[in-house]
């Protein structure tokens, strides 16, 4: 049972971070004056970066203490490596 309530925590956090994940990656310039999409899609992306991290927080305190298997690390892992390259890569105005 205490399991469940892990999963349903890291769930929960992966789903708020993936919102702001995709619409970090969804921001769209309309041209090159556009200098709004910058800031947005960084500050998305560093918002869901944010979630993640704590995310990593929660997923590596039940995998010590036996709750959770090393594979919720996965989700974590890739929601971070894409937030992480829309900061790098987001569009210069």
């Amino acid at each position: 049972m205490v399991t469940a309530g892990w999963a349903t925590v890291l769930v929960g956090l992966h789903a708020v971070a993936g919102f702001f994940v995709l619409n970090a990656v969804l921001t769209e310039s309309e041209g090159p004056w556009d200098r709004t999409v910058t800031g947005t899609a960084r500050l998305m992306a560093g918002l869901g970066l944010t979630v993640e991290l704590i995310a990593l927080a929660v997923t590596a305190a039940g995998v010590n203490t036996g709750r959770l298997r090393r594979w919720w690390y996965a989700p974590a892992a890739a929601l971070v490596l894409i937030a992480l390259v829309r900061m790098v890569f987001a569009p210069r105005p």
